[in-house]
């Protein structure tokens, strides 16, 4: 599992911040501040990365990135700016966390001896259950 977060200060200088007025809750003061968060961070541009990695990450992101290649993330869950910031953040590594991390394959198995007999322990029950019900007097 090769993951090309090896150290999560190095992300933050390609990182853009844009803040704007959020929506919900809040009363007057939520017309005052400007606590929704927009992290943005350049795939196409980034040094970081390599370019397995950027093909990679805009496959998988397809919906997420822009035409510019530019990944955009909005958080607004919370009143304050800062902890907007720090979700953002979160819920960028956890995307590159998910892309860069391997599907592992499944191995398929048999079922257990236990298994097979309590199956076909069921299906006898459920043929005598089916038996009772029949009528004793039009059996053949």
């Amino acid at each position: 599992m090769r993951l090309p977060i090896t150290d999560r200060n190095t992300f933050f200088r390609e990182f853009k911040f844009q803040t704007s007025r959020s929506s919900g809750p809040g009363g007057q003061h939520v017309n005052k501040v400007s606590s929704r968060v927009e992290l943005r961070f350049n795939v196409r541009d980034s040094q970081i990365l390599s370019d397995d990695d950027k093909t990679k990450l805009s496959a998988k992101l397809i919906t997420r990135i822009n035409n510019e290649g530019v990944l955009s993330i909005v958080v607004q869950a919370d009143r304050s700016q800062l902890k907007n910031k720090q979700a953002a953040i979160e819920k960028f590594f956890d995307l590159l966390t998910q892309v860069f991390t391997p599907i592992k394959k499944r191995r398929p198995t048999k079922p257990t001896r236990g298994a097979r007999e309590r199956r076909l322990q069921t299906k006898r029950l459920g043929s005598e259950k089916k038996s009772r019900r029949r009528n004793p007097n039009l059996e053949d």
